[in-house]
């Protein structure tokens, strides 16, 4: 790689208010070796100069939880996210299939759940958009698909098709099935009968959605839902150098399967480890403890408002859950858990706590991802426990899945309990994310909305729930050094200081100094993963 001087900008060494800054910057093979004067007189013995031309160079950005396959397999499919009624979704999805008539089962992602009432879609609308072949459009979400009943009719759910464990089928009057399928348990009875997507189409789908995030500055990425087949392609993307950030995985758990899927969890962290690449790890374990609001499936507490006597639908029982947790944390995995519901968020503590007690003090870093609801008597655990909240920011506003599918479902007292990202800030350790492609995977938007707590339009004024509104400096720490803590590399990548190895990013302007509604006008002009530049 060699020796890379930056010259003629400005050089932070982090995203904090009293971040020191420099005007040149030296890198060595992504170490570096010198900044101000001292990269300056290195730069007639560089091997390339850059000119930052009055930007900024700082360490790059991360996203601590996403799923970026699936959000490069969107892109392969009827890209529905952007449909803004049913009609045009069908629209889309006739105008893919007929462009494809070689594809037998044709998937596509995510569509806006608000578009129908409740959520509630009907296999006959896409029906009039292919009634020959099998339809699957991930919600936006990513716990609910739609299916067309083609798709029904091959995976033989009908009227008789009993509930199944972990998973809902919501039902018209005379029992046949609606037409989505809520949760793994029921969407997982299509299994059988698809074929899912090809090798070829997973390994182009992590080609893309890595390129793209480079193209945001974004060099790390915690894929917070890998399957085995999905394992494959990224040691294939990875063996052919197509990946344009680092990854790490997560193994998703199986509430059913997870004492057999252990040996395939470490002989799969082996192959990652023995590739050798340094883009590429699998180091976390994932496990969905519950499901979101919107459907019902997000544990509770207490009754959701809109159904008394209904509080969710758990996916674990706590005391497997608790034995699974501390068996991957025996073997050095990193535990990531999806914990939507308060009564999710402090099943994911009391699981934590568990492990300690069971296997030791060490530096583990457990993860709760999303943390939109819970009880205010749990917040001080995180901090006592080590525990990152990782938080998608862009999901803290009044948007339309807010107001017509949330708040209905919370009531007004749980509505102002959600997604306490000062709190946690004061008192713990906080990364940020995307989660996408069910929301947007530009670090800008949601950086926007931690600060304002509004929409785009500047909705509401003081904004919602203004006091868990964080500085700007903060909410860039915590999509850059907040996700490096996470990803057990603050110490080389947290900072950009004299021996460290970040990854850089190059902006036309210091960030820090914008108004955040106006972040999106800030321009990446380049980045560099493990020295090599990627955008």
């Amino acid at each position: 790689m060699g020796a890379t001087v930056f010259v003629n900008g400005t050089i932070l060494s982090s995203y904090r208010a009293d971040a020191s800054s420099s005007e040149a910057a030296a890198v060595v093979d992504g170490v570096v070796v010198a900044t101000g004067p001292d990269a300056l007189a290195l730069r007639g013995t560089a091997d390339e100069v850059v000119d930052l031309a009055g930007g900024v160079l700082a360490p790059a950005f991360g996203d601590g939880h996403a799923h970026p396959l699936q959000g490069g397999l969107e892109k392969l499919g009827p890209q529905v996210r952007s449909c803004g009624s049913v009609a045009e979704i069908v629209a889309c999805v006739t105008e893919w299939a007929d462009a494809h008539p070689e594809q037998e089962w044709i998937y596509g992602g995510s569509y806006d759940a608000t578009l129908a009432p409740e959520g509630m879609f009907d296999a006959r609308w896409l029906d009039e958009a292919v009634p020959d072949r099998p339809v699957v459009l991930r919600a936006w979400d990513y716990h609910t698909v739609w299916v067309n009943s083609e798709a029904l009719r091959r995976a033989h759910i009908d009227a008789d098709t009993p509930e199944p464990p972990l998973g809902r089928i919501p039902r018209r009057a005379d029992g046949t099935p609606l037409g989505i399928l809520q949760e793994p348990g029921a969407v997982d009875l299509l299994l059988p009968v698809e074929p899912g997507r090809s090798h070829d189409d997973r390994v182009e789908a992590i080609r893309l959605a890595t390129a793209e995030y480079a193209a945001l500055g974004v060099t790390w990425i915690q894929d917070a839902w890998v399957e085995p087949a999905e394992v494959e392609a990224y040691l294939t993307a990875a063996e052919h150098g197509l990946l344009s950030t680092r990854v790490n995985l997560a193994l998703r758990a199986d509430p059913f399967r997870w004492r057999d899927q252990v040996p395939g969890f470490v002989e799969a962290r082996r192959r990652v480890e023995e590739l050798g690449d340094p883009l590429l790890t699998a180091a976390t374990v994932k496990v969905f403890v519950d499901g979101v609001v919107e459907n019902h499936t997000a544990a509770m507490l207490a009754d959701y408002t809109d159904i008394p006597g209904d509080r969710g639908l758990p996916n674990w029982d706590s005391a497997q859950l608790a034995e699974a947790a501390a068996t991957f944390d025996r073997l050095g995995f990193q535990l990531h858990l999806h914990a939507i519901g308060d009564a999710a968020c402090r099943t994911a503590l009391d699981v934590f706590e568990h492990v300690e007690q069971a296997n030791g003090p060490r530096d583990r870093r457990p993860v709760v991802a999303h943390v939109q609801l819970a009880d205010p008597a749990d917040l001080p655990r995180f901090a006592a426990l080590g525990v990152t909240a990782n938080f998608e920011p862009l999901w803290a506003q009044l948007d339309p899945m807010m107001l017509d599918l949330t708040l209905p479902r919370l009531g007004p007292e749980r509505e102002q309990l959600q997604y306490p990202i000062r709190t946690l800030q004061e008192t713990a350790h906080i990364s940020f994310g995307s989660d996408w492609p069910v929301s947007d995977n530009d670090w800008r938007p949601g950086i926007a909305t931690a600060v304002t707590r509004q929409t785009a339009a500047r909705s509401p004024e003081a904004g919602w729930t203004p006091a868990e509104r964080i500085a700007l400096s903060d909410a860039l720490e915590a999509y850059s050094s907040g996700v490096a803590r996470q990803a057990f590399a603050e110490s080389t990548r947290g900072e950009l200081v004299v021996g460290a190895a970040p990854d850089l990013v190059w902006l036309d302007r210091d960030p820090r100094a914008a108004e955040p509604h106006d972040l999106r006008s800030v321009a990446v002009l380049g980045a560099w993963v493990a020295g090599v530049r990627r955008a």
